[in-house]
């Protein structure tokens, strides 16, 4: 295990502001949507690797310089919440600013990811550990921190409110950044919508049941961070495609034809083998959270996706693997509608759990994690994971490294929050099972 001087590892921390270049309109907000408020109390943490190559040359000014005409097209992310008279929230386009964090680490890159094998949690000390609140009309809604290795190196951590939006949006955010660095002049920028507020909103009809796929909790105020109700540990794993190949074709049965989505194969094999280390009752209800591309707006920051529930009837543990993958991909009870019309029934009297409410699988394989570039070169890794997860746990299905020879696929990564006491069980589980480290 690690020392506990880890927190020496990471030092030097310097802290400032980047607003945008020009003042924002004066009347310019985001009202949030429904699944907005619904994820207004988790986070998202990213965390990306660049070699000393990639960033040979680049200094902090060279980082920030770009970031004021950023900002200025991404306004929203430097806002602040401001509530309106009936209490809900909405983003003020006040140019408060999105903070930025230098500092330094004596490990090389190398030396760190040898180091992470034994404590995933290292990855803690390269992302700010952010959240809104309690004095809610001055937090940022993003974080950045640019971590310099002895080896040259450098890792960019972002911690985004998801309430600004899910994962596709943030790697969005990033990756402009990146373009903007590069002298893109023409880039698609997010546009800023007024929508109406939320007493002009007419309620829909009485719900008739309440939502499954997330947890209805009591209001925290303006400190938007759940209960920890237990402690929750994360890790994560590889998959290249030849592995994920050998996977797909382990799990379909002898009546499919052809191999099994990479997702909903992943997701089975989890699922059931969370099911057999759980100390509780097996998890028959889980989550499933996908990107509702058809509706997705690439010019705006938000949360848009897809919840659906899928019930096992049966016995999770001692059912077939591709039974369960042809559950999720054939048995999926979407609830968005049902949702909304609690969250705005409901009108701010509680709050809204989404990861881990349920068992919850992210399909997130289509974030552009790799889209973000510093000098032409991508990261050799990155990762998302999720700040305020519930106590039944997450499973995020990200894609993996981009692969060094074209043509040879692409794999995943597979990130995992789990209550701590489960997760060295599920990560044995996984390897006698499936050869999965």
């Amino acid at each position: 295990m690690i020392s506990s001087d880890v927190e020496t590892l990471v030092y030097g921390r310097k802290l400032s502001s980047v607003v945008p270049a020009g003042v924002t309109e004066e009347n310019m907000a985001k009202q949030f949507n429904y699944m907005d408020i619904v994820m207004k109390l988790h986070y998202l943490r990213g965390v990306y690797f660049f070699t000393s190559s990639a960033v040979q040359g680049l200094t902090i000014t060279h980082i920030k310089e770009p970031m004021f005409r950023w900002l200025e097209a991404c306004c929203v992310t430097a806002g602040r919440i401001r509530k309106s008279e009936t209490g809900r929230p909405f983003i003020k386009c006040n140019d408060g600013g999105v903070r930025i964090i230098e500092a330094k680490t004596d490990k090389t890159q190398d030396e760190w990811l040898e180091m992470k094998k034994d404590d995933y949690s290292l990855d803690d000390h390269l992302v700010p550990n952010q959240v809104l609140g309690p004095q809610l009309a001055y937090s940022p809604l993003v974080f950045i921190q640019f971590t310099w290795f002895k080896c040259g190196g450098l890792s960019v951590g972002l911690s985004w409110a998801h309430v600004l939006g899910d994962a596709f949006a943030a790697s969005k955010f990033l990756n402009m950044w990146g373009q903007r660095m590069a002298g893109t002049k023409s880039l698609q920028l997010p546009s800023q919508v007024k929508t109406m507020q939320a007493d002009q909103i007419q309620l829909p009809d009485e719900a008739e049941a309440e939502p499954l796929s997330v947890r209805r909790v009591g209001p925290v105020g303006d400190h938007w961070v759940a209960a920890d109700n237990c402690k929750m540990g994360t890790f994560s794993f590889q998959l290249t495609a030849s592995q994920l190949d050998d996977l797909q074709t382990k799990v379909a049965s002898k009546n499919q034809s052809g191999k099994l989505p990479p997702f909903e194969a992943l997701s089975a094999v989890i699922w059931q083998c969370i099911a057999n280390t759980s100390e509780d009752k097996e998890p028959n209800v889980i989550t499933i959270c996908r990107n509702d591309f058809h509706n997705r707006n690439e010019n705006i920051f938000n949360n848009n996706h897809i919840l659906s529930i899928v019930h096992a009837d049966f016995s999770v543990i001692e059912a077939e693997v591709s039974k369960l993958a042809e559950l999720i991909i054939d048995k999926s009870i979407e609830e968005n509608t049902l949702i909304e019309k609690t969250v705005e029934k409901d009108q701010g009297t509680s709050d809204f759990l989404v990861y881990g409410a349920n068992l919850t699988f992210a399909n997130l394989e289509d974030v552009g994690l790799y889209g973000l570039e510093l000098n032409g070169h991508k990261p050799t890794f990155a990762n998302y994971s999720i700040y305020g997860v519930c106590n039944e746990g997450v499973v995020l299905v990200l894609p993996g490294p981009e692969p060094v020879k074209e043509g040879s696929g692409k794999g995943r990564t597979v990130t995992i929050t789990l209550q701590e006491n489960q997760v060295t069980q599920l990560r044995k589980e996984l390897e006698k099972k499936w050869g999965i480290i």
